[in-house]
C-alpha cells in the first residue's frame, strides 16, 4: 500500500503542487519565526554578557530627587570607600540622561528615545573600560564631548569639529575630543551616545558630586561574590548592588521574555496561515479521491481493507508533507535572514552574531508540516475507505446523502448560533471579560459558518447569477452553474478566503473606528497651530516656554505641565496651564462657572472628577502640594473631560511655587496667520534650532496620535498576507482539478460551438464567483466581530462611534474578484487548449 501511495504521489505531481506550496509557506513562516527569535535572542544575550564582561559588581541608586533630606545618588565619598575594598581594581561612577546630537543640517541623529548622554569616567590610566576609542580621547574639559562611532559617521564629524548637542535645555556647542565604540544598549538600538566630562554630566543630569550608578572592576583572581558582600554595607538604603553575572543573567531573561511576545504573535499568524492551508489540502485530497473512485473500489474488490485505503491516503499526505516541510524549512531560514536584514534597513540595529539553527525549528517544521497535511487528508482518506467494491463496475462517485447534508447543516447552524450568542453577550458585557466571550464566540462562529458555507453557496450565488448571464451570456450562465455544482468543494475553497478576510475586515473595522475617534478627539480639542515637545518624549526645559512666549507673532501659548496635590489624603493629578491662553490653544468646554477664574488663583475641575468628589464652583479645597505646603483653593469652573487635560487645571504660577523644576510635556502655541512655513521658522529660531525639540502642526499632531493605528493595521495586513496567498492557491487548485474532472464536458461544449475565448471566460467567472462569495462571507463576519470588540472598548475612547470602512470593504471585494481572475489564468488556459476529440474520449 505504501508503494501504491508513492506511485500516486508521483502520478499526480502537478495536482499536488499547490498543496506542497501551501504547506511550504506555512512551515516557512513557523520555522522562520523560530530561527529568527533564536538568532535574536542569542545575539542580544551575547551582547548583554559582553557588556558585563569586566564588571564585578554594579551598584544602582534609586534615590528620590524630590526628598531634600535624602542624598540624590551615590556620593564621591561612597565611591572612595568602595575603592578601598580588597580585590577592587577600579570604580567608575555614572550619570546619564537625554542628549541629542545635530547633524550638519540641524536634524537629530538617531531615533529620539534612545539618544543618550553619559559621563567619561577615566581610571588612573586615563582610560574608561566601558569605551574603546578609535580616534582621539575622552572629554576632560567643560566644552568637550566624545561621540559613538556610528553617530560621528552619520554626522560626518571628525575630532576637533564643533558639534551642537541638546539636552532638555538650550542647545550648546562642544568640541569633539574623541570617537569610540561601545556595547551600550542605546547605540545598539539605533540611537546615539554623547560622553561629557563628569562634572558637566553631573550638573546636567543629577547634582554635582553625585552618581546614579557605579561599576566596580575586580583585580585578577578576586571573587565577585566577596566584593559584593564587602560593598553592600557601604551603600545607602536607596542603593542596590548585584554582581555583573547576575545582571547579565537578569538581562538575558528579560530579553527572552520580550522576544517571547514577538514570537507568539508571529506564530499566531503562522497558525492562521496553516489553518487556511488545511482547507486547500483537504480539498485537494477530496478531489484526488473522487477522481480515483474506480481505482480505489477495484483495490477494495481485490482485498484491500478500509484501514489500508485510509493508510494509503495518509501515506500520500505524509510524503507530500515531508517534501513541503523540508523545502519550507529552507525557505524559513531565508525568511529569518530577510527579517534580520529588514530590521537593519529600518535602523533597528541588531547585534552581530551567527544564524542559530537549533533542533526546535527543525522538529517544528517537520512535525507541523507532516501532521497538518495528514490531519487535513484524514477525512478524505476516511471517505475513500467507504467506497464500496461495486463502484468499480460503474463510474458513479459516492455522493453525499440527504441525511448527511441535513446532519451537517444542523450541526453548523447550532455551532454558528452558539458563537453568535457568545459574541453578543461579550459585546454587552464589555471590558476584558467581554473580549474573552467574543474570542470564544468568534471561534465557534467561524467554525459554524465554515460548516454552513456549502448550504449558503446556492442562495448567495443565485443572487449574482443574473449579473453573470446578462453581460457574459452562455459563459456566465455555465460559470454560475459550475460554481454550485459541488457545494462542498465551493465551500471549502471559499472558506480559506473567508477566514483571511474575516480577520482583515475585523481589524479594519476596529482600527478605522478607533483611528477616526482619535482623529476627531484631536481636531475637536486642539485649537493651537503647533504643539512643541521633546523628541525623546521627555520634559521640556522652562527656557523653551519662555522663548516661545517672547517669539514674534505668537498670540497664545500654554504648557501642558504635570502637577499634583493632595485633597483629603487623595492624590489629584493636575495640569498647570497659562490662564487666558489655555482656552485659545485647547478646547475647554465649560459646563459650570468660568474658566477665567484660573487667573484669580482658582482651579477648574473635569466633570467626572467633580461628580465623583462632589465638587462644584465656589467650593473651597484644602490642598497639600508636593513640597508639603498647604493652601486653600477655590473651584472656579467645571469642564467636560478631555484627553489633553488632567482632571484639574491650575495656574502655572501657583504650581511653580511648589515644584523645584516644572515638568512640561508639551507646549501648545497659536500664531498670528496660522500655520505657515515662515511661522514655523520663527518658532524653530526662537528655540535655538534645537534638534531635540519637535514642532508639530495640526496634521502632524493627528498623525502622531492616529499614525500608530495605521502602522499597526499595515503590519497586520502584511502578516495576514501569507494566509491570503494560501487561499489564492486554493482557488487555483480547485479550478485546475475541476477542469481536469470536466474534460469530457468541456470537450462537448467546444464541439457544439463554445469557442476558446468563452471557455476561458467561463472558468474565470467561476473563479470570480467563488472568490467573491468567500469575501462576502468573510467581510460580513469580520464586520460583526469588529462591532462586538468595539463595544468592549468604547467606554475607554471618548467619542467612539462605529465606522464601517466602506472604501476598504469595496477594495477587499475588488481584490477578491481580481484574485479570482488571476487564479483562473492557468486553469482557464488549460481548459481552452483541450483537444475536443481527446476530451470527449477521456474517462
Amino acid at each position: 500500500m505504501f508503494r501504491t501511495a508513492l506511485r500516486n504521489v508521483l502520478a499526480h505531481k502537478a495536482r499536488l503542487l499547490m498543496t506542497v506550496l501551501a504547506v511550504m509557506l506555512g512551515v516557512a513562516f513557523v520555522s522562520g519565526t523560530l530561527v529568527f527569535a533564536d538568532t535574536l535572542s542569542n545575539a542580544f544575550r551575547n551582547q548583554s554578557a559582553k557588556s558585563y564582561d569586566n564588571v564585578a559588581v554594579a551598584v544602582t541608586s534609586h534615590a528620590s530627587h524630590a526628598d531634600p533630606e535624602e542624598e540624590p545618588g551615590l556620593s564621591r565619598k561612597t565611591l572612595d570607600k568602595i575603592s578601598a575594598v580588597d580585590g577592587v581594581a577600579g570604580v567608575y561612577g555614572r550619570v546619564e540622561g537625554f542628549a541629542g546630537v545635530a547633524d550638519p543640517d540641524g536634524k537629530l541623529i538617531g531615533v529620539g528615545w534612545s539618544n543618550k548622554g553619559s559621563n567619561f569616567a577615566p581610571g588612573k590610566d586615563g582610560k574608561d573600560t566601558a569605551y574603546t576609542f578609535t580616534d582621539g580621547s575622552g572629554p576632560v574639559k567643560d566644552d568637550q564631548i566624545a561621540l559613538d562611532k556610528e553617530s560621528a559617521t552619520k554626522g560626518k564629524y571628525q575630532v576637533g569639529d564643533r558639534v551642537r548637542v541638546a539636552t532638555n535645555g538650550p542647545v550648546k556647542e562642544y568640541t569633539l575630543s574623541g570617537v569610540f565604540t561601545t556595547e551600550d544598549g542605546a547605540v545598539n538600538a539605533g540611537g546615539s551616545l554623547v560622553l561629557f566630562d563628569t562634572a558637566v554630566a553631573q550638573k546636567q543630569y543629577l547634582e554635582p558630586g553625585y552618581f546614579e550608578s557605579v561599576t566596580v572592576i575586580a583585580a585578577a583572581g578576586a571573587s565577585d561574590a566577596k566584593i559584593l558582600d564587602a560593598v553592600e554595607p557601604l551603600l545607602p538604603d536607596t542603593a542596590v548592588a548585584k554582581t555583573g553575572q547576575a545582571l547579565a543573567d537578569e538581562q538575558a531573561k528579560n530579553i527572552e521574555q520580550g522576544l517571547g511576545s514577538l514570537k507568539q504573535v508571529l506564530l499566531g499568524f503562522a497558525g492562521i496561515a496553516l489553518f487556511v492551508g488545511i482547507f486547500l489540502i483537504s480539498n485537494t485530497f477530496t478531489m484526488l479521491v473522487a477522481q480515483r473512485t474506480k481505482e480505489i473500489a477495484l483495490m477494495r474488490a481485490v482485498g484491500a481493507s478500509r484501514k489500508q485505503i485510509t493508510r494509503s491516503v495518509l501515506a500520500e499526505a505524509a510524503v507530500v508533507g515531508l517534501v513541503a516541510s523540508v523545502i519550507g524549512f529552507v525557505l524559513g531560514i531565508g525568511l529569518a535572514v530577510g527579517l534580520r536584514s529588514g530590521m537593519a534597513a529600518f535602523e533597528m540595529k541588531i547585534p552581530d552574531g551567527p544564524l542559530i539553527l537549533s533542533a526546535t525549528p527543525v522538529l517544528a517544521a517537520l512535525g507541523v508540516g507532516v501532521l497538518i497535511t495528514m490531519f487535513a487528508a484524514w477525512l478524505p482518506g476516511r471517505r475513500a475507505a467507504k467506497i464500496p467494491p461495486v463502484a468499480a463496475m460503474s463510474s458513479v462517485h459516492a455522493v453525499a446523502t440527504t441525511k448527511s447534508l441535513v446532519v451537517r447543516n444542523s450541526i453548523g447552524t447550532a455551532i454558528t448560533g452558539l458563537g453568535a450568542a457568545a459574541i453578543v453577550v461579550g459585546a454587552s458585557t464589555g471590558g476584558s471579560d467581554g473580549r474573552m466571550y467574543i474570542g470564544a464566540g468568534a471561534f465557534f462562529a467561524l467554525v459554524g459558518v465554515i460548516i454552513l458555507i456549502p448550504l449558503l453557496s446556492r442562495p448567495v450565488i443565485a443572487l449574482v447569477r443574473p449579473l453573470l448571464v446578462g453581460p457574459f451570456g452562455v459563459a456566465g450562465k455555465l460559470a454560475g452553474q459550475n460554481a454550485v455544482r459541488n457545494p462542498r468543494r465551493t465551500g471549502a475553497t471559499a472558506s480559506a478566503l473567508a477566514i483571511g478576510l474575516t480577520l482583515v475586515t475585523g481589524l479594519s473595522v476596529i482600527g478605522i473606528t478607533v483611528g477616526t475617534a482619535i482623529d476627531k478627539m484631536t481636531t475637536d480639542n486642539i485649537k493651537a497651530d503647533y504643539m512643541v515637545s521633546m523628541a525623546n518624549g521627555g520634559d521640556l526645559d522652562q527656557s523653551a516656554l519662555t522663548a516661545l512666549e517672547k517669539a514674534k507673532g505668537v498670540s497664545a501659548v500654554s504648557p501642558q505641565q504635570d502637577a499634583y496635590f493632595q485633597v483629603d489624603n487623595d492624590y489629584v493629578s493636575a495640569s498647570a496651564v497659562t490662564p487666558g491662553d489655555i482656552e485659545q490653544v485647547l478646547n475647554v468646554d465649560v459646563v459650570a462657572g468660568n474658566v477665567d477664574s484660573l487667573a484669580k488663583g482658582q482651579v477648574a475641575v473635569a466633570e467626572k472628577t467633580a461628580k465623583s468628589k462632589g465638587w462644584k464652583p465656589g467650593d473651597s479645597l484644602s490642598v497639600t502640594f508636593a513640597d508639603e505646603k498647604k493652601a486653600t483653593l477655590t473651584v472656579g469652573a467645571v469642564y467636560k473631560d478631555s484627553e489633553f487635560l488632567s482632571p484639574v487645571l491650575i495656574d502655572t504660577k501657583i504650581a511653580n511655587q511648589h515644584e523645584a523644576k516644572p515638568y512640561i510635556l508639551q507646549i501648545f502655541v497659536k500664531v498670528d496667520g496660522g500655520q505657515t512655513s515662515a511661522n514655523e521658522k520663527v518658532l524653530i529660531d526662537a528655540l535655538g534650532d534645537n534638534p531635540a525639540i519637535t514642532i508639530m502642526d495640526k496634521q502632524d499632531i493627528r498623525n502622531e496620535f492616529g499614525g500608530a493605528i495605521n502602522t499597526m493595521l499595515n503590519i497586520m495586513y502584511g502578516l495576514l498576507a501569507m494566509a491570503l496567498i494560501i487561499a489564492v492557491l486554493g482557488v487555483v487548485n480547485t479550478l485546475a482539478m475541476s477542469v481536469f474532472e470536466r474534460q469530457q464536458e468541456i470537450g462537448m461544449l467546444r464541439a457544439i460551438g463554445l469557442d476558446r475565448r468563452r471557455v476561458k471566460r467561463m472558468v474565470r467567472l467561476e473563479a470570480v464567483v467563488i472568490s467573491v462569495f468567500g469575501a462576502v462571507i468573510g467581510i460580513g463576519l469580520g464586520s460583526f466581530l469588529g462591532w462586538a470588540i468595539g463595544e468592549t472598548i468604547k467606554e475607554e475612547i471618548p467619542g467612539y462611534t462605529l465606522v464601517l470602512p466602506w472604501d476598504r470593504i469595496g477594495i477587499f471585494l475588488v481584490l477578491a474578484g481580481l484574485v479570482g481572475v488571476l487564479a483562473a489564468l492557468w486553469p482557464a488556459r488549460n481548459a481552452a487548449k483541450l483537444n475536443m476529440l481527446n476530451a470527449i474520449k477521456a474517462e
